[in-house]
């Protein structure tokens, strides 16, 4: 593994403030607001912290208020309803798979995730969050003045999913023999496709049988950049995607993992957000409902 001076002399660095580490931030003011909802999907405790920590150029909403004007109107509409669902399928994803006995986990850019914090686990859960050093050093840092509790034994990997990722994800103690929950949620976007298929390769190659893997597919990733209320939203938070995001074509991640042996359960934002007694807005179903939550199995 590259010490921290190469990567950043080969690699795009970023901090929670800036590039793709903003969208981080975005992320974890949704699931504040979420929280704040009277018909709440999560409990996130700590991400209001993370907004108040960072103090954005571009303020994030972090609880339900009433909109000043049509464009904060399409922000709170977009934070209040697709991160709370995909936090919460994501959420049960990881309660299923340790209940059918798996106790390694994986996610990979990690950003401000909090499930270690957050969710019950059982014993001898050991849960690896990959991400890069100013991101992870971050989230310690507000977690540490929170006094927030780790439920599992976190093991934090200071690594660039551009680098060699696995060697550091294996000296931290990651056993390929041992069955994996992996998750993905919010990054294959933000990848090149050639990036994505060496991520895939590398996860289908350390997944041991009995592994689970969940992604977040944004099929119309495209579609959603090119939709000027998607670009006012990104705007409005600081965020210019047209900068992050890749539309390049690429394979179908679902696809991808049967060809290679794996079951696959594909479900869509709207209809997950509707199992959970929630109606997406039309402007959420519009751009983020329409992504895939991917469950998929290795027999």
């Amino acid at each position: 593994m590259a010490d921290d001076q190469s990567l950043a002399s080969r690699f795009e660095q970023w901090d929670v403030v800036s590039s793709v580490g903003l969208t981080a931030l975005v992320v974890a003011a949704g699931r504040a607001v979420d929280t704040h909802r009277p018909d709440s999907l999560i409990s996130d405790p700590y991400a209001e912290s993370f907004i108040a920590a960072a103090n954005p150029e571009h303020p994030l909403p972090v609880r339900p208020t009433e909109p000043k004007d049509d464009s904060e109107d399409e922000t709170w509409q977009m934070m209040s309803g697709y991160m709370g669902t995909r936090t919460k399928f994501f959420d049960e994803y990881f309660a299923a798979a340790t209940d059918r006995g798996i106790r390694q986990v994986v996610v990979l850019a990690a950003g401000l995730d909090t499930r270690a914090q957050r969710l019950d686990w059982p014993e001898g859960t050991v849960l690896f969050e990959v991400d890069q050093k100013l991101m992870i050093d971050f989230k310690d840092e507000v977690l540490d003045a929170k006094d927030a509790v780790t439920r599992c034994d976190r093991r934090a990997v200071r690594a660039d999913l551009r680098d060699d990722w696995p060697a550091a994800l294996e000296a931290a103690g990651f056993d390929p023999t041992e069955p994996t929950a992996w998750l993905t949620e919010g990054l294959l976007p933000y990848l090149p496709p050639e990036a994505q298929d060496a991520l895939m390769r590398a996860i289908d190659e350390r997944s041991a049988p009995g592994s689970e893997w969940a992604i977040e597919d944004f099929t119309n990733i495209g579609q959603q950049l090119a939709d000027p209320a998607f670009r006012r939203i990104a705007a409005n938070m600081g965020v210019d995607m047209s900068q992050l995001i890749y539309t390049d074509e690429r394979p179908d991640p679902a696809a991808w993992l049967r060809d290679r042996g794996w079951s696959t359960d594909v479900s869509v934002a709207i209809e997950v957000a509707k199992s959970y007694g929630r109606d997406l807005d039309t402007l959420t179903q519009r751009l983020n409902g329409q992504s895939y939550l991917v469950v998929a199995g290795k027999p």
